[in-house]
């Protein structure tokens, strides 16, 4: 018999109900943290602060030394992969990502064949060195960005309401953005592959922007992409245990039930745990969804949102979590009773 500490986590994800549900948060590393505030100070920037791994590393341990939670996430960003890419990628404090617009087939001729893995390895070795650093019962998360909502940044040159930028292109060359969305299935597949092998145990594809595409485009940029960046992955890495979080997809939800490979999905806040349940098969265990909001507001609010996710789910495998990321106004006591509550569950 194994003496290895059990993981809830990878339990819920290969489909087991636990007894109370494992927790972690998006973006559980981050601005409402005092000591991340403190590290953040001596980066020079955003993306220096992901490619350093001595940041990196300690950025994803600091909620699992407070918190306790079942699993870390690897702290980067989505936007790794266009910069390695050779888009120009920046962050301007309080305006978000900035990027140099791909407009054109010339634009789209500038980008690398594949990603430059020199400049993504800080990334493999921040997970090489957490995952020796975490306690024996946390699972280690990698990620990426999917490729629609990627795309959508790469377009625009920044996150704009409706992604309209990206959409327009989409109607108007959708054979050259076709092109786009393939080089970042290939780029993305091979990233999650790299993080998997450097002791990511589990990797969730953020579709942050699926929502604001209608039927026809929801199929052919967010679930036929992430369904090809999961069949690529797979194909090298059998037993990889995938999420998917397309946000925002509401009544769409039920076209992921058929994606071969997909271990989990991830649920916003507009979700009813009974609407997924029954669009989405039992082998899909289901991850979410508290509103980030209640987290905010604290109290009898907040033991509430608590209460109607942990009765929501029934029978099903299912892993506590926010609709969406953490926000930085976010109390750390409220954090703590968020926990202290599931763990009561």
């Amino acid at each position: 018999m194994s003496s290895r500490p059990r993981k809830l986590f990878l339990a819920a994800l290969a489909g087991e109900r636990q007894a109370r549900p494992p927790i972690w948060l998006m973006r559980q590393a981050g601005r409402y943290l005092p000591e991340y505030r403190e590290i953040r100070g001596r980066a020079a920037s955003f993306l220096d602060f992901c490619y350093t791994p001595a940041f990196a590393v300690e950025a994803t341990l600091q909620p699992i030394r407070r918190f306790g939670f079942d699993a870390a996430i690897l702290f980067s960003d989505i936007l790794v992969i266009p910069d390695a890419l050779g888009q120009m990628v920046a962050f301007e404090s309080g305006e978000g990502p900035r990027l140099d617009p791909i407009v054109d087939a010339a634009g789209l001729a500038k980008l690398a064949e594949e990603p430059d893995w020199m400049r993504l390895a800080p990334a493999f070795e921040t997970l090489e060195r957490v995952k020796t650093a975490l306690p024996g019962d946390v699972a280690l998360i990698g990620f990426c960005g999917a490729p629609w909502t990627v795309a959508s940044y790469m377009i625009a040159g920044r996150g704009t309401p409706d992604q309209a930028p990206a959409r327009l292109f989409a109607y108007r060359q959708p054979k050259l953005f076709a092109q786009l969305i393939e080089r970042l299935v290939e780029a993305s597949t091979a990233y999650l592959l790299r993080q998997l092998a450097a002791g990511a145990e589990a990797v969730q594809i953020f579709d942050s922007w699926a929502g604001v595409l209608p039927p026809a485009e929801f199929e052919r940029w967010c679930v036929a992409p992430v369904a090809a960046v999961i069949a690529k992955v797979r194909a090298s890495a059998p037993n990889a245990q995938i999420i998917a979080f397309p946000r925002g997809a509401a009544t769409q939800l039920g076209k992921f039930a058929h994606v071969p490979g997909l271990a989990a999905i991830g649920l916003d806040t507009a979700v009813e745990p009974r609407v997924a349940i029954e669009a989405l098969p039992g082998r899909i265990a289901l991850q979410g969804n508290l509103d980030p909001l209640a987290l905010v507001a604290g109290g009898a609010g907040l033991d509430e949102g608590v209460d109607r996710v942990l009765g929501g789910f029934g029978e099903r495998a299912h892993i506590f979590n926010l609709g969406h990321g953490i926000l930085p106004e976010t109390p750390v006591e409220h954090v703590e009773r968020l926990v202290a509550r599931v763990r009561k569950a």
